[in-house]
């Protein structure tokens, strides 16, 4: 590791430390409605408002904002995927794109709308500028504020406070303002600078016709054209992470210089890092949320002091860029699969057995470290639920957590929360190991094939997105099957994170005594921690064993699958 990577790496860290809690304690201001640097686009919230029409003083319960949510994305769902399947015969198509399949599209529109934005295709072959813009650029912005938008009802739900629980169905906010908020003031703004920046570093931004040129050995090139630098911004920014590119930020014309990469691998980390921060000053209660960006912060190191050993003693460049090394690869694919990102410098297929476990850790125990936008919160929200509940049990005393006691509906909601990914990844990669087309279009076999059937499972279950890249995926099987795994865990979790708010909202706040265990603490901190990592190696054990770890032990024995 030379003296770059290692600056490279500490900036990183350093920029993350300084801004999440600068961020989240705007972003608490932005939900709480007080007073703000943009509080001058508050004319133009309320004209959307009045324009759709909807009552922003009006607070739903959290079956309305339920409803909602699924309302909202079964029609973003139908018109992206109408969209995909008529793009031939819309404008901006300069390239002259063809129509996508339907099972590609309906893979597609089901990845978008649900913040995972697994790609199939070659972004600059299989969609027109019309399709990039319209469709997936956009579903990058609101879909990734649904997330925001949901965590938002768990904190109001364990916020509302009451002397006795009178209240039935308790209101827990507005979804359309939620996704107002969260669009205008939040991700609106960001991807501004952030595009901005990325162009003045070469990311192109334009609508050219694709260019042609000859190659060294005198044949002739496409080179691909575009508005290119306002998608990835808010693909960053948002943990969305489809890449205009089919080779994502691999692509000299997404990722050209030492600095845009730096952009872009803040960009990822830089919201799900201000939400702990957020939360803590939302509750009043800041020690909360340093306790939790704590257990993020550790579990995130350790993957990648995991990953960058196993690189260094493998030591090889296959499937890297050699402007961007080991360190900058290694440290890429553990924050894009721990964030929830899905966007990729190198290709993970080729990555060392461990560094592939790692990546396939980070989504299978529920993209918990640090996450998605809001996904990630809530995700650690559920196994803080788990945490108290075993403390609880050690302690001899009915948990609480904030004032509100935690019950077995809670409980049971939040072992589905946690289970619901891996279930339907290993549900999954089971069936997918017993098909032959699904078999047929493995680069490898033994170990690390089986790695590659996981992992195109584990990446839509967890809403990730990034791909092994050495599977041919884009078949009827993987993209009807990855299809639903994508909308079940989305909609499953969000559903189940909105009933457990509506319990919260109705239960009487309970002052705490001299028994309470108190959870803004570092040993609270490292149970969470230990709670995360054995339910998580109850669940995927038994499946890595097969496959990394195996790989691993027989890559050492000089063994050959």
């Amino acid at each position: 590791m030379n003296i770059t990577s290692i600056v490279h790496v500490v900036l990183l860290f350093v920029s993350v430390l300084v801004l999440a809690p600068l961020l989240g304690n705007y972003m608490a201001r932005v939900y709480s409605g007080g007073r703000h640097p943009l509080s001058f686009l508050r004319p133009v919230e309320r004209f959307l408002y009045k324009l759709l029409r909807v009552d922003s003083g009006k607070s739903m319960t959290w079956k309305a904002y339920a409803s909602a949510v699924a309302a909202f994305s079964a029609i973003s769902l139908v018109l992206l995927f109408l969209l995909l399947l008529l793009q031939e015969y819309m404008p901006l198509n300069p390239a002259g794109v063809k129509n996508i399949p339907w099972d590609l599209a309906f893979n597609t529109a089901a990845s978008f709308v649900t913040n995972t934005n697994w790609q199939s295709y070659s972004g600059e072959a299989s969609a027109s500028y019309f399709s990039q813009m319209l469709g997936l650029t956009v579903q990058n912005f609101v879909s990734a504020a649904v997330g925001m938008a949901v965590v938002l009802v768990l904190i109001r739900g364990l916020m509302h406070k009451k002397s006795e629980a009178v209240d039935k169905n308790p209101g827990l906010g507005n979804f359309w303002v939620d996704m107002t908020r969260s669009v205008l003031y939040i991700l609106l703004p960001l991807s501004i600078i952030v595009s901005g920046m990325l162009v003045s570093e070469g990311v192109i931004q334009n609508l050219d016709p694709y260019q042609t040129a000859a190659s060294l050995e005198g044949k002739e090139i496409v080179i691909p054209m575009g508005p290119a630098a306002s998608q990835i911004a808010i693909k960053q920014l948002g943990t969305n992470g489809g890449g205009f590119f089919g080779v994502n930020s691999a692509h000299p014309f997404e990722n050209p210089t030492p600095v845009s990469g730096f952009l872009e691998l803040l960009s990822i980390l830089l919201i799900p890092a201000a939400f702990p921060f957020m939360y803590g000053r939302m509750i009043g209660n800041r020690r909360q949320g340093v306790v939790i960006f704590g257990v993020m912060l550790a579990l995130f190191t350790a993957g990648i002091a995991v990953s960058l050993s196993s690189e260094y003693a493998f030591g090889t460049m296959e499937g890297k860029e050699l402007r961007f090394g080991i360190v900058d690869s290694a440290v890429w694919s553990v924050s894009t699969t721990a964030t929830s990102n899905g966007s990729v410098n190198s290709m993970h297929d080729s990555l060392s057995p461990l560094s592939g476990m790692i990546a396939l850790i980070n989504m299978l125990l529920g993209e918990v470290i640090f996450g998605g936008v809001g996904c990630g919160l809530y995700g650690i929200l559920a196994f803080v639920i788990i945490t108290v509940f075993i403390c609880g049990l050690m302690v001899g005393r009915s948990p609480e957590y904030l004032g509100k006691k935690i019950e077995s509906f809670e409980v049971k909601l939040a072992i589905l929360v946690v289970i619901l990914p891996t279930a339907l990844a290993l549900t999954m990669t089971a069936i997918g190991s017993l098909l032959p087309e699904a078999l047929a279009v493995r680069a490898n076999a033994g170990p690390h094939g089986l790695s590659e059937i996981l992992y195109a499972f584990a990446s839509p279950a967890g809403n990730n997105g990034s791909a092994f890249a050495g599977i041919g995926t884009n078949i009827l099987f993987f993209n009807v099957a990855q299809g639903f795994v994508m909308l079940l865990s989305r909609f499953g979790i969000i559903f189940a994170i909105l009933a457990i708010a509506g319990s919260f909202a109705r239960k009487r706040t309970i002052p705490p005594g001299e028994g309470t265990f108190t959870t803004d603490t570092i040993l609270f901190g490292a149970m969470l921690a230990g709670v995360i990592i054995i339910i998580g190696g109850l669940n995927v054990f038994p499946v890595l064993t097969l496959g990394p770890v195996l790989e691993h032990l027989a890559m050492q024995a000089g063994l050959v699958f």
